[in-house]
């Protein structure tokens, strides 16, 4: 991706039952929560996902894959690779994969701080996780 021009990227939580999506952008480099999309068996509304690129036109798609703390591949790294290679495929855009290690851990502690239980509800771990893989992403690329 090249730095010219102002770029929206869009991010992805995958999960078997539930993906979070963020929004951001490169100018100041941050993102923030956007939605929580329904997914059966790793398979997601597509017409939501088509929405949301269709409402946001970003520039470009980060999925933050599942690793183990070792950096070993589990069963569900292997889905959301297969999910960024759907995103790629559907949408014509560069997909992005990045390490998602320890979000959605990160995510449910800040939720938790914020707000107790109750924070935890509806949704919210995943795109904030979304949120986390997106900002972990733009700190990956000056390192």
């Amino acid at each position: 991706m090249t730095e010219e021009s102002p770029k929206i990227l869009l991010a992805f939580d995958f999960g078997m039952k539930r993906i979070g999506v963020a929004i951001g952008q490169t100018i100041t480099e941050s993102a923030r929560p956007l939605d929580t999309i329904q997914a059966k068996e790793g398979l997601p509304h597509w017409e939501t996902i088509t929405k949301l690129l269709k409402k946001w036109l970003p520039d470009a798609l980060v999925v933050g894959i599942p690793l183990n703390m070792d950096g070993t591949e589990q069963t569900i790294s292997q889905h959301a690779r297969e999910f960024a290679n759907q995103l790629r495929e559907r949408y014509q855009l560069p997909v992005y994969e990045t390490d998602e290690r320890l979000t959605t851990k990160d995510a449910r502690e800040k939720l938790f701080a914020q707000g107790g239980y109750k924070a935890l509800q509806d949704g919210q771990v995943d795109r904030v996780a979304a949120q986390l893989i997106l900002q972990n992403w733009f700190a990956d690329r000056h390192q």
